[in-house]
Parts: structure tokens; C-alpha cells; sequence
């Protein structure tokens, strides 16, 4: 469904939720992937609030949107978008696409970012199909991944699915993408788990992120 006043030349912007605990190079790495093969005039990092469907953040919510500021310091288009830690309620993501619209109007493209295992999940989750009126999805995955779709999700990809990035940038919303990304083994679970037994997470995540751990792990190296 087409969203009244699209048109051609609005710039396109990335969203890109997550718990970010803590942010790390895998984050980064397919995010600057996505911006620059999709021709971004943004990329908004949105850290979670409260989780709905995982569990809940276990790093305090100033500190990650410090490394979260910190990590992507002085990178042309990607910007720290605060909203879902100043709401009192759990994220739901077609909340924060209804608030972005209200933000930027109907005609700006907006592309929601996802990996495999989000997708594979995504008609499981809150009003999939307004998620779909308000943006793209970009499902980032290793290239040469097939994305097995069945029930629902078959049905919501049946007339969606494109590989013509201008389709994108053409509509505010309502296709979906593929974008092959390159994917670091890297995950914030193992980075928190090194904290807790004092090793050392040195580039796993900017040295920006790094120093802002240590004040709260003197002992890391």
C-alpha cells in the first residue's frame, strides 16, 4: 500500500533497532553495509527501551546510548534516534514507525533493517502488515543465503519481495529487500560474558566503546 504524498525524490533512511548491549563492529559493519548499497541519506540507530518478545536489556540505558553515540561518532549519515528510551511502555516497532511518520510525513522512504532470525519471525509480530504500510524491510544476511518462508510469511512476501533498490527509494514503503551484508561472528551476549570473567573484548567493539566499558570494568584490558 502506497502512503499518500510519495514521490521519487525524498531521501531514503535506514532504521535500525536493537538492544545494542553493547553495540559492537558486527552492528556496524552491516549497518554501513545497508547504507552505502542502498544509497541512505540516513541511518537512524534506535536502542531498545523495554523488550516485548526478548529479554530485557542488562546494561543501563544511559550507558548504552553513550556507546551507542560514541561507536558511530563522525560517520557521515548515521545518527542516535532516542525515542523508544524516553517512552514508558515496551517497543513495539510499528509504534516507533507510526511515530517516525508523524515525524517526517508520509512520502519519506523509510527501510526498516532485520536479520534472518527477525524475518523469519516477523509474522509473528505486532500489526505486521502496518509495519509494511509504514516501511521497507531490509533483511541483511550472508550472500547466497536462502530465506525459507512458509504460512504467513510466505503470504506477506508473495507480492513484496524486490531486488530493485529503486523501489525503494520510488515508495515510502510496503517492499521487501534482500541485501547480502558482510557478517562478523561477533554477538553481545559473548562480549557481556567475557566482561563478567575479565577478558579482554579489545576489537570486538570500537575503542571508542572500549574505554566507556572500562570506567565500569576497571579490570578489562
Amino acid at each position: 500500500m502506497t502512503l499518500p504524498g510519495a514521490s521519487s525524490g525524498d531521501p531514503m533512511i535506514g532504521i535500525f533497532g536493537g538492544t545494542f548491549d553493547p553495540v559492537h563492529h558486527g552492528h556496524l559493519r552491516t549497518a554501513l553495509d545497508v547504507y552505502e548499497a542502498l544509497g541512505l541519506e540516513e541511518l537512524r540507530f534506535i536502542p531498545l527501551g523495554q523488550a516485548v518478545h526478548r529479554d530485557q536489556p542488562q546494561t543501563a540505558a544511559a550507558l548504552r546510548l553513550a556507546m551507542l553515540r560514541a561507536a558511530i561518532e563522525g560517520q557521515a549519515g548515521f545518527v542516535v534516534d532516542e525515542r523508544e528510551l524516553n517512552q514508558p511502555e515496551p517497543s513495539y516497532s510499528v509504534h516507533t514507525l507510526q511515530s517516525l511518520r508523524e515525524e517526517l510525513g508520509g512520502a519519506v522512504p523509510l527501510c526498516l533493517l532485520l536479520g534472518r532470525d527477525a524475518f523469519l519471525e516477523f509474522a509473528h509480530w505486532h500489526q505486521p502488515e502496518t509495519i509494511l504500510q509504514l516501511a521497507h524491510l531490509v533483511v541483511m544476511d550472508r550472500p547466497g543465503h536462502d530465506l525459507p518462508a512458509k504460512g504467513a510469511l510466505r503470504d506477506l512476501m508473495q507480492t513484496r519481495v524486490t531486488s530493485n533498490i529503486g523501489d525503494l527509494h520510488n515508495q515510502p514503503g510496503g517492499h521487501i529487500l534482500f541485501q547480502p551484508v558482510t557478517r562478523l561472528d561477533i554477538s553481545s551476549s559473548d562480549i557481556r560474558r567475557r566482561l563478567a570473567e575479565g577478558r579482554s573484548i579489545r576489537w570486538l567493539v570500537p575503542e571508542a566503546v572500549l574505554a566507556l566499558t572500562r570506567t565500569y570494568h576497571p579490570g578489562v584490558r
